[in-house]
């Protein structure tokens, strides 16, 4: 089957991204967006008509995934450290790798692996997301548990207040600290600090997570082998007592990007190492990834 000119088109701007070390740079062609006004999102679901909404959307996505799982359009062939999701006894910031636009499925199975049910799982979304899609994605973008950013300060201030009220409450956060997706791009991405400050303001673990792939037999209608996923879940990474906020926001990004590092090169086998030009690496790869 020939191959999708917009995933080519993808893959060459990914290839340019990395070589440029602009990583937090998106590579897909986006629908144009607007400002989040405050008073806009209901990040609480305190509404009713929010509640109802939610849990109607919830049960659309339950019904999409079990169709993709049957069809094999979604592939996770295990779940790797399910134990320590279910171990936590307090709310968490997870942070994954983030490579496909259908990728948080693939965590809805992992929260699922972790038994957790009256303890939700929050997405952290782009503000485009939420504005801009129509139709079933838009209906999962505005009200299946996610968390709009917004370009706007107040409504900002207004998603801050809910992520430490959910975190507070017990909730999972999950957040795409690599700022970025990047289609079927395997490799870790440096990680973005904003994470690991939620966490470290609420008193909460990071729980890691790295997503790997494999190229399945099955090829997908735009000519591209179906990934098979593996998911792997790392132990929390808690806020030392010991350390200033600053410096344990440091010390956990730096933590969970290395062991997303280790993670990489047990499974795949080989180093991690990007195309990146030396005067542009980003400062985490810089420090933390040995150049050949």
């Amino acid at each position: 089957m020939e191959k999708a000119q917009d995933r080519l088109d993808v893959l060459a701007r990914i290839a340019e991204r990395e070589k440029r070390g602009e990583f937090d740079k998106d590579v897909e062609d986006d629908p144009p967006s607007r400002t989040i006004m405050p008073g806009e999102v209901d990040y609480m679901r305190k509404k009713l008509v929010s509640k109802i909404k939610t849990k109607y959307a919830y049960f659309v996505a339950r019904r999409f995934l079990n169709k993709a799982i049957k069809d094999g359009v979604i592939v996770v062939k295990d779940v790797i450290g399910a134990e320590k999701f279910a171990a936590l006894k307090t709310g968490a910031v997870i942070t994954c790798n983030h490579f496909n636009a259908m990728d948080s499925f693939a965590m809805q199975i992992c929260y699922d692996a972790s038994g957790h049910k009256k303890r939700k799982m929050y997405k952290v979304i782009r503000e485009g997301n939420y504005t801009s899609f129509t139709g079933f994605y838009g209906l999962l973008m505005r009200n299946c548990y996610t968390l709009p950013l917004s370009s706007n300060v107040s409504t900002t201030k207004e998603f801050i207040t809910a992520v430490k009220t959910l975190l507070a409450k017990g909730n999972f956060v999950l957040v795409y600290a690599e700022q970025s997706m990047w289609w079927n791009y395997r490799k870790p991405k440096p990680l973005k600090k904003s994470a690991f400050k939620f966490a470290v303001e609420s008193s909460v673990p990071v729980l890691p997570v790295f997503i790997t792939m494999e190229d399945g037999e099955k090829i997908g209608p735009d000519g591209f082998p179906i990934q098979e996923y593996t998911i792997h879940v790392g132990d929390p990474i808690y806020p030392d007592p010991a350390l200033t906020n600053a410096q344990n926001v440091d010390k956990m990004c730096d933590d969970d990007y290395l062991w997303c590092k280790k993670t990489y090169e047990d499974f795949y086998g080989e180093p991690l190492s990007y195309s990146t030009d030396e005067d542009k690496l980003p400062d985490q790869i810089k420090r933390l990834v040995p150049r050949s």
